[in-house]
């Protein structure tokens, strides 16, 4: 069993690297390999709505003058994946958002890649607007036909400066339920 976890925070080691880290800590706790990908710190760009990988079938972008191929081939070979996102102006990172709409419509255009995979949002905030963004990745789970996992709370932890999260207990215990949760359902899935 795979996971793949996404972080879209410009932050290298920001909060939403924190939150990751401690849905990660459960699930290798539970001998589930994960493989944490940043792509923060890349300028990736959104969809094109060119058409070519409904027309190419081929399962990636067009445009390979990024990451963004690698990214899909990592999300198909995945049996879960999580994203996570900071709270940039209530909404996801523009990284993320990019990678929603490539990864999204490539593998929706290719007979549906992600169909029945296990998705995950993680959100970190600062203080508003993070179950818009919490929302925004769930719908990219939704639309992809996955079956998302939830926690105990949403999962958003609170927290401004890098590392701050740490300290928003009931964000952690939601990170952790988050991850058990996680590997349970893998477990019966597989």
């Amino acid at each position: 069993m795979k996971v793949v976890l996404f972080n879209g925070s410009s932050r290298k080691e920001g909060n939403t690297y924190h939150s990751l880290n401690r849905v990660m800590e459960e699930l290798k706790k539970k001998k589930i390999e994960c493989e944490y990908v940043w792509i923060g710190g890349e300028n990736l760009q959104g969809c094109k709505a060119c058409g070519s990988c409904k027309k190419n079938k081929d399962a990636k972008c067009v445009f390979s003058n990024d990451n963004m191929n690698d990214y899909i081939e990592k999300m198909v070979n995945a049996d879960c994946i999580i994203l996570g996102s900071p709270t940039y102006f209530a909404d996801v990172s523009s990284n993320m958002k990019a990678l929603i709409e490539r990864a999204g419509y490539v593998c929706k255009a290719n007979n549906n890649l992600l169909k029945r995979k296990i998705g995950a949002a993680v959100v970190a905030v600062r203080r508003g607007g993070g179950t818009h963004v919490f929302s925004s990745l769930n719908y990219f789970f939704l639309i992809a036909e996955m079956i998302v996992v939830g926690s105990s709370y949403w999962n958003l932890g609170v927290g401004c400066e890098s590392g701050e999260v740490l300290n928003d207990e009931e964000g952690m215990q939601t990170f952790r339920t988050l991850g058990e949760n996680i590997a349970w359902c893998l477990n019966k899935i597989k």
